[in-house]
């Protein structure tokens, strides 16, 4: 088992914690507290979750992937709100579009892969 510290979809998350305090910095003063730490905090919940989904098996890993992708949606939300509303820039907003697209892409590939293992998995 690899360190969730080394895994591609951990980095992705960790670029994208980044973006979230970059956000959280651009956002105007009355959005800072509401808006901007809720994205923040998504951003953490879904670095636990990786690192969780990669010491569990299982389930348990399908567990944590489903969670995962829950705050992945909700943050996207969050930020496309803030760009909607222009709270933050077209810049941050298009690097933000790539990563989540790319830690989405791995979470829904690993949670197809949990699956497909459960699935095949001889029944105890």
């Amino acid at each position: 088992m690899a360190l969730y510290s080394e895994l591609p979809i951990y980095k992705h998350g960790c670029d994208l914690l980044s973006l979230a305090v970059d956000v959280q910095t651009q956002m105007p003063r009355a959005f800072k507290r509401s808006l901007g730490e809720k994205i923040h905090a998504l951003c953490v919940e879904m670095l636990e979750s990786m690192a969780t989904a990669n010491a569990c098996r299982g389930e348990e890993r399908l567990q944590q992937l489903e969670n995962l992708l829950r705050h992945l949606r909700a943050a996207t939300a969050m930020l496309r709100v803030s760009h909607d509303k222009r709270l933050i820039s077209s810049k941050l907003w298009a690097q933000s579009v790539e990563l989540l697209d790319a830690v989405g892409a791995q979470a829904g590939g690993w949670r197809k892969q949990t699956a497909a293992t459960l699935s095949t998995a001889p029944a105890a």
